[in-house]
């Protein structure tokens, strides 16, 4: 661009001094035809990279996911192949699900059980409910019964008394008399034996544990038992289920197959360190990386254009997301010696500003890793932006040359 402008300026120098001669070419006029473009173009530079500072350092940054198996086993199928791509959800391979459908099965037998003996608690609370209800009435007809014996008493007393002031006046019946000690004696075994029995009726009744009475209490804890055992088979039965289903391992988003090694007959085991395969979404990141003086006029919103080497010639549009305000030598790590700084300052590290794609340049095809050139349109000063953009269109068309013999 540079050079353009010097040729531009050349050719209106020729014009006037030479051709058309409207103003002397003296050693005056020399001179300032020298000092004008060094001093306008060094100007101008200053202020691009001031109000729309380039970065000829624009890495695509692409998500890599380590696929790891949640279970063990030995691989039985894999149905893609190296740098396939996949959309979200497709097979990447399965694992032998056999042990894991038994132990499948198992768990529902078990469980199956355990509802048995859910059903089986239930009923035996209903029946020890009953059986409350009974110890009740049991209650109340022992009262009964020894109401009735007691008023029968009442009554052979009665009669013994007058039996006796009978006898004793010569007029009444000893041989009845008898009979009725008989069966006042009698009537107070009967009340004895009653009593006996409401009392255990009601000592069965007040028997208590927890607020409740033993039986209901023995029958709730049993049925708190087989409801713990249920739940805990429910939950080793969804657990074993969950591990069925992570035998066939899926694509978790739109991407490619990288770093396929795996095979039919190989062993996976669900540890981080030992991933199964590579796998690159197509989600990506635009991270361009600016010197530290170059950003305090740069804004998050502001457009910027990108020229990447694998795209030569296109120009894709962008809007500034955030800048990075951190790199490592912001950053001291924990340890027990003092910080080195070495023999000489480090040269200072840049910054990164992360770039949204815009929408309508989505659709391009951008490869992981690849690089390029940036620039950034800030708000102030937009009339030199041009020339900028000329700049970088410029660089861009230079991609399609390929300077090497080999």
């Amino acid at each position: 661009m540079e050079a353009i402008l010097l040729g531009i300026y050349s050719f209106f120098v020729w014009l006037i001094f030479i051709k058309f001669k409207w103003l002397p070419w003296n050693t005056k006029s020399q001179v300032i035809v020298v000092i004008i473009p060094i001093v306008g173009i060094a100007s101008l530079i200053l202020l691009l990279n001031i109000f729309a500072p380039s970065s000829a350092d624009v890495r695509v940054i692409k998500y890599v996911v380590q696929v790891v198996p949640q279970v063990r086993g030995r691989v039985i199928e894999v149905p893609v192949a190296g740098n396939d791509y996949v959309k979200k959800g497709a097979v990447l391979f399965k694992i032998d699900p056999t042990p894991y459908r038994n132990t499948v099965k198992q768990l529902e037998g078990k469980l199956a059980a355990n509802q048995a003996a859910m059903n089986e608690a239930l009923a035996g609370l209903s029946q020890a409910g009953a059986s409350v209800g009974e110890m009740r009435e049991a209650v109340n007809a022992a009262a009964g019964q020894a109401g009735a014996i007691r008023a029968n008493l009442e009554l052979a007393k009665k009669r013994v008394a007058e039996y006796r002031e009978l006898v004793a006046t010569g007029a009444g019946d000893r041989f009845g008399l008898e009979q009725w000690e008989a069966s006042v004696r009698e009537l107070e075994g009967q009340l004895l034996a009653a009593r006996a029995s409401e009392s255990q009726a009601k000592f069965k009744l007040s028997a208590r544990a927890g607020g409740d009475q033993a039986a209901v209490a023995t029958a709730k804890a049993k049925v708190a038992t087989a409801k713990a055992q249920l739940a805990a088979t429910q939950a080793d039965l969804d657990n074993a289920r969950w591990e069925l289903t992570q035998t066939v391992m899926v694509a978790p988003a739109n991407g490619w197959v990288m770093n396929l090694q795996l095979r039919p007959g190989s062993m996976v085991v669900g540890v981080p360190l030992a991933p199964a395969m590579t796998f690159v979404e197509d989600n990506y990141q635009i991270i361009a990386l600016y010197h530290q003086n170059e950003l305090h006029q740069v804004q998050p919103g502001d457009a910027a254009e990108l020229a990447l080497n694998t795209l030569p010639g296109q120009i894709i549009k962008a809007r500034v997301n955030s800048i990075v305000w951190g790199q490592g030598q912001g950053q001291l790590p924990v340890s027990g010696t003092l910080p080195q700084t070495g023999a000489a300052p480090q040269f200072p590290n840049r910054f990164a500003v992360r770039l949204d794609v815009e929408p309508r340049h989505q659709s391009i095809f951008l490869a992981a890793g690849a690089a390029g050139d940036a620039a950034i349109y800030s708000q102030h000063l937009k009339a030199i932006h041009i020339l900028r953009m000329v700049i970088l269109r410029v660089g861009s068309y230079t991609n399609y040359l390929i300077p090497k013999l080999h």
